[in-house]
């Protein structure tokens, strides 16, 4: 899976304290503003909290993976389950006429 990097927008230190006093809005800051905070203990840091980066998978990365082999194979249920589901989809509907008594 490719990683597609989001720069975030604005740094801040914080105590620990104050970090777990503000949590909530601190998250809501990551989130919304893709803001990073790195949480201190006595003058040193110690964590970061920051924004996951968004993951995409692309076609190349399904390629792979089925090139790999880690796909395990879904079973006779499964197929049996996925046709149903085609047929399903894919029949034909007829509307009945509304000039037809």
């Amino acid at each position: 899976m490719t990683k597609r990097r989001i720069r975030p927008t604005h740094s801040r230190v914080v105590s620990a304290t104050e970090a777990a006093r503000n949590l909530g809005e601190i998250l809501a800051r990551v989130r919304e503003k893709r803001m990073v905070y790195i949480v201190e203990r006595h003058g040193k840091p110690v964590a970061q909290i920051a924004p996951v980066e968004d993951r995409v998978f692309t076609g190349r990365d399904f390629v792979a993976l089925v090139r790999s082999g880690r796909v395990p194979s879904a079973g006779p249920e499964y197929a049996r389950a996925v046709e149903e589901g085609i047929a399903l989809f894919n029949r034909v509907e007829v509307l009945k006429s509304t000039w037809e008594p």
